[in-house]
């Protein structure tokens, strides 16, 4: 019997990008004016989505990162403003922060930020959506099913924003 259990063949190259671990790092549903709100709702409420990307390193030196999805659903009555409210009030809010520890190997310098901010999102964002759709579903309201995100896009008006060049991905 052998003595070394490794998961990797030897002289076998570690993966560039691992999934060390997938989280909720916080989550928060309101319903500011329950239980009146179920009362009076008439219709389905609109939602207007905000979402960002974090990542930070973990450990200076190392190559561990914790990537997040920073996404707030907020629900308002459309028939408010109809009845001459000056904004809806909100209905629900809906605040999810997912995140993922993520180990990058032996990518060059200019490949660390894209695989950051576009590929592990990319991992994250359907755990994210189904997370956010279960509680507003299981907050008393339609669920919220977020459409598909082109993290490409989002990263490219970030980079530009910033004022910097969006490298081709």
């Amino acid at each position: 019997m052998s003595e070394t259990t490794s998961a990797q063949p030897a002289g076998a190259q570690p993966p560039p990008l691992v999934v060390n671990i997938q989280y909720v790092k916080d989550l928060s549903f309101e319903v500011p004016g329950a239980p009146q709100v179920f009362t009076t709702l008439r219709a389905q409420p609109q939602v207007a989505i905000n979402l960002d990307v974090q990542a930070r390193r973990i450990t200076d030196g190392q190559p561990v990162f914790e990537v997040s999805l920073v996404i707030k659903a907020e629900g308002s009555d459309p028939s408010a403003q109809a009845n001459g409210a000056a904004a809806p009030a909100p209905v629900f809010v809906a605040e999810l922060t997912y995140a993922g520890v993520f180990t990058l190997n032996g990518l060059p310098d200019n490949a660390v930020e894209p695989v950051l901010l576009v590929e592990c999102p990319r991992i994250l964002f359907p755990f994210a959506r189904n997370i956010l759709s279960d509680v507003t579903r299981d907050g008393g309201f339609p669920p919220v099913l977020l459409q598909p995100i082109d993290f490409v896009a989002l990263w490219q008006s970030r980079r530009a924003a910033a004022g910097q060049p969006a490298a081709a991905v």
